[in-house]
C-alpha cells in the first residue's frame, strides 16, 4: 500500500517594509484614521488578487480565519504597534498610534512631510496598482459587507483547521486556468520569494 504525502503548506516570508509603506500610504490617502478591518481587508483582497493574477501575493503574511473574516496576522500585529518588526525595520516606534482600540491614525500627518512619509520604494509598480484598487472597494464597504465578502472558502476552510490558518492553496480560485502552475511554483518557491 503506497500513500501519497501532502506537499506543505505554501508559506512566505513576511515583509514588514513593504506593510509599514503601505499602511501609511493608506492613513496619509484617507487623510484619517482607519479602523483595523479596512486596513486588514485591503491587505487580503490585494494578496488574494495578486496571488490569481501574478502567482505570488503583495506581502507574504500568514492568514488566520477569525470570526469576522481572514486576518493577516503579521499586518494585525504591527497595526497593534507590537514591537517584534521594530528592529527589523530600525524604528523605535511606528508611525502611527492606535485610538479607541480598533483604529490608527498617522503620528505625523503634516502635509509637508507628506513625500517623505510617501516613499513607498519596497511596493513594487503592479503591487501598488492592486493595492489602490483594493484599498478603494475596502473603503467602499461597512463593516459587515466587508466580512460577508471575506467569508468565502477559503476563510470557511481555515475555520476547520486546528490553527484557524487559511492556506493559500486555498486563496487561488478554483477556475483560475493557471492554478496548478501557481501551486506548483508556490509549493517550490514559497519562502525563497522575495518581497
Amino acid at each position: 500500500m503506497t500513500h501519497t504525502i501532502a506537499p506543505p503548506p505554501i508559506k512566505f516570508r513576511f515583509a514588514p517594509k513593504k506593510c509599514l509603506q503601505a499602511v501609511q500610504w493608506m492613513l496619509l490617502t484617507a487623510n484619517k484614521p482607519l479602523d483595523f478591518q479596512t486596513i486588514l481587508k485591503t491587505a487580503y483582497f490585494a494578496d488574494k488578487r495578486m496571488l490569481n493574477e501574478h502567482g505570488r501575493p503583495i506581502f507574504g503574511t500568514t492568514y488566520r480565519a477569525m470570526n469576522y473574516g481572514p486576518v493577516p496576522v503579521e499586518v494585525y500585529e504591527m497595526l497593534k504597534e507590537e514591537p517584534y518588526y521594530l528592529s527589523e525595520l530600525d524604528m523605535n516606534s511606528y508611525p502611527w498610534k492606535r485610538e479607541n482600540g480598533h483604529r490608527v491614525s498617522l503620528i505625523d500627518s503634516d502635509p509637508n512631510h507628506r513625500n517623505t512619509l510617501l516613499d513607498l520604494d519596497s511596493i513594487a509598480e503592479k503591487d501598488m496598482v492592486i493595492l489602490k484598487e483594493e484599498f478603494d472597494r475596502s473603503r467602499k464597504m461597512n463593516f459587515d459587507q466587508r466580512t460577508r465578502e471575506t467569508h468565502r472558502m477559503d476563510w470557511s476552510n481555515g475555520m476547520k483547521r486546528p490553527d484557524n490558518r487559511i492556506a493559500y492553496e486555498d486563496m487561488i480560485a478554483d477556475d483560475n486556468p493557471n492554478r496548478e502552475e501557481i501551486l506548483e511554483y508556490l509549493i517550490s518557491m514559497g519562502l525563497r520569494i522575495v518581497f
